[in-house]
C-alpha cells in the first residue's frame, strides 16, 4: 500500500511516495524536525494524519496484532 508525504515549505507544496508506514513515518518527521517543513501530513489513500495522528494510528493497530498473536497462541 503506498503512502504519501505531504509538507510546506516557503509555500510550496511537496509530496513524496513511500511503500511502507514505516518510511511514510520516518520521513514526516525528517521533514518537519530536520528540514523544518510546515503542515506535515501522512495519507494512506483513504484519509490524511497529522504526524501524531499517525503514530497513535500505527501504534493502535501493532496492539491490536499483538492482542491477536496472543489469542491465537492460547488456542
Amino acid at each position: 500500500m503506498p503512502y504519501f508525504v505531504q509538507g510546506v515549505l516557503d509555500d510550496h507544496i511537496l509530496t513524496s511516495a513511500t511503500d511502507t508506514a514505516k518510511k511514510a513515518f520516518s520521513a514526516a518527521i525528517e521533514w518537519h524536525i530536520v528540514r523544518g517543513f510546515g503542515d506535515v501530513s501522512i495519507s494512506d489513500g483513504v484519509g490524511s494524519y497529522s504526524i501524531a495522528e499517525f503514530a497513535s494510528m500505527m501504534a493502535l493497530q501493532e496492539i491490536a496484532v499483538s492482542v491477536e498473536g496472543e489469542r491465537s497462541s492460547r488456542s
